[in-house]
Formats: C-alpha cells, sequence, structure tokens
C-alpha cells in the first residue's frame, strides 16, 4: 500500500510538473528571441557608420528637439525584452488604457500610444550648450532600469515602436516654427527655468529610482494602475494609472509648465491624454499653464501596424 502511495504522488507530481513547465516552454523561447532581437538592435545602433555631414531623419527630428518636448510611442509589446511582466503590462495598458472610446477627440487618427518619456537636459560643464541637441536625453520609466535618462538619438534609434510622436512644448511668446524669430528676455528666462527645473527632476528621480529599485516594480504598478482605471478605483489608489504618464506630467509641473489642478492629476494621467487639447476637453487632458502649448504632433516614426 505504502509503494503504491508513492507512486501515485510521484505521478501527481509529474503530472504537476507538466503543466507548469509545458505553457512556459512558448514563453521562454518569445523571451529569448525578443533578448537576442534586441541585442542585435543594439549592435546594429553601436557599430552604425556615421558619414560626415549626412544626417538622417533620426538626427534632423534630434536637432528639432527641446527640453520639455514629449514623446509618445506606440509599442510592439511582444519587443518587450525585460521579460514576460513587462510584456503582460504593456498588453494590458493598450487594451485599456488606449483608444478613441476611452476619452475625448485625439489629435491624431491613428495608433495606441501606452508609453511616453520627456526630453531633458544631459550634464555639461557648460551651461549654455544645456540644451544642445547633442546633450539631450529622454527621461522615461523602464522595466528593465527603472527611472532612466537615455541620450535621445540613441533612444530613437533604438526604438522598435509602430509609431513614435512628436509633441513639440512651446513658451509664452515663443514661435518655434518661426526661423527668424527672437526670442524676448522674459521667453529666454522661461526657458532657462524650464531647463533647471528638468535638470533637478532628472537627476533627483533616476537616484531615487535606483535606491527604491523601482525597475522590480515597474510591470505590476504599470497592471494595476490600468485595472484600477477600468474598475474606476484610481481617483482613491496611491498608485499611477501609468507609470509613463506620471513620470512626464510630474515633470513638466515641477518645470513649471503644466498645471496641477487637483493634487492628483498626475495619478490619474494616461499616455494619451497628451494628445487631447485642453482647450476643447475638459476631462482625460493635460492642463498646461497659460501661454505653455503643444504644438502639431510631429510623426518621427510611422511603421507597419505589425
Amino acid at each position: 500500500m505504502t509503494t503504491l502511495a508513492s507512486s501515485s504522488k510521484v505521478r501527481l507530481a509529474g503530472k504537476m510538473a507538466a503543466s507548469l513547465v509545458v505553457p512556459s516552454i512558448p514563453v521562454l523561447f518569445w523571451w529569448k528571441t525578443s533578448v537576442d532581437d534586441r541585442r542585435e538592435r543594439a549592435e546594429e545602433v553601436r557599430t552604425k557608420i556615421r558619414i560626415p555631414n549626412v544626417q538622417t531623419i533620426d538626427d534632423l527630428i534630434v536637432e528639432k528637439c527641446k527640453p520639455g518636448d514629449v514623446l509618445l510611442f506606440d509599442r510592439r509589446c511582444h519587443k518587450c525584452a525585460a521579460g514576460p511582466m513587462a510584456a503582460l503590462s504593456c498588453l494590458v495598458a493598450r487594451g485599456l488604457l488606449c483608444g478613441e472610446d476611452k476619452g475625448g477627440i485625439r489629435s491624431v487618427e491613428v495608433g495606441s500610444f501606452d508609453h511616453c518619456g520627456v526630453v531633458v537636459p544631459g550634464d555639461t560643464e557648460n551651461k549654455a550648450q544645456a540644451a544642445d541637441p547633442s546633450n539631450l536625453l529622454l527621461l522615461e520609466t523602464t522595466a528593465s532600469d527603472g527611472v532612466v535618462a537615455r541620450p535621445l538619438l540613441t533612444r530613437l534609434e533604438m526604438s522598435q515602436s509602430r509609431s513614435v510622436l512628436l509633441l513639440p512644448l512651446s513658451s509664452p511668446g515663443e514661435r518655434r516654427n518661426d526661423e527668424d524669430y527672437e526670442p524676448s528676455d522674459k521667453t529666454v528666462r522661461l526657458q532657462q527655468r524650464l531647463v533647471r527645473n528638468l535638470t533637478a527632476f532628472r537627476c533627483k528621480w533616476v537616484e531615487e529610482s535606483e535606491k527604491q529599485n523601482y525597475a522590480g516594480g515597474h510591470s505590476t504598478l504599470g497592471i494595476f494602475g490600468a485595472l484600477g482605471y477600468t474598475m474606476n478605483l484610481h481617483r482613491t489608489s496611491p498608485a499611477p494609472v501609468s507609470p509613463s504618464a506620471w513620470l512626464v506630467l510630474s515633470a513638466l509641473q515641477e518645470a513649471g509648465a503644466a498645471e496641477n489642478i487637483s493634487g492628483r492629476t498626475s495619478l490619474e494621467t494616461r499616455v494619451e491624454d497628451f494628445l487631447r487639447d485642453h482647450r476643447f476637453n475638459e476631462k482625460d487632458t493635460v492642463h498646461l499653464r497659460p501661454g505653455w502649448k503643444f504644438l502639431t504632433p510631429v510623426i518621427v516614426r510611422e511603421t507597419a501596424r505589425s
């Protein structure tokens, strides 16, 4: 009887192990493929031949960027090499937070934008070069590195998103599309303050992310945030609806460009809220301070919808 009981337990344990191992095989295969693909992409960018005086589209876009600009990403979730939880968080955010039925009319019709980042100055000894295009970084939340600031050009070249949109931020009185425009002293002071505040914000949150090991909880935070929004619990939840939108809007608020109407504004903001003009939408939009505005979105990259 003891032998029969032992063999029965062994068979049961074998079945339980098989039920766990067999479904995990395709997941592990996908993950390895994603990691290998990311490494190949990184190597391709690292070894890219740079021809002097010849600019790519990404080079031209970076030249037009300034601190405070926002980039939106319509990601391919199956390309998330940070792990299965990162891919699941991406899928949940796209399914629950994106689309025309999730708010007012957007400034672009195509795309499901589930991730965003804000352009910030990098470190430089010469303060006059803080906003130089070659010195710009993209500050964002990630499942692999937490809150991180990467060189803007490299970040664009590494991206495998379906679409990438640039939202140029314009300060009061600024005319960014006028090549003959000379900013007033007041505009220059506003922009200098923006650069200082964004630099301080970047340093603060990159350091805080490392201390708190934010990367370990990023995906879980994103999933709970999206589920809380769907169940209408986001107005009392301490977690942000979208971690990336929370970081970007918090940066703009700290820089003095965006309003913090309720004290929970950044926690309740979604990525696609940046695409809705607050002049025509009372809710589901990002409210900038008087005089500040996002200009017409610029398509940085538009690829097949697969």
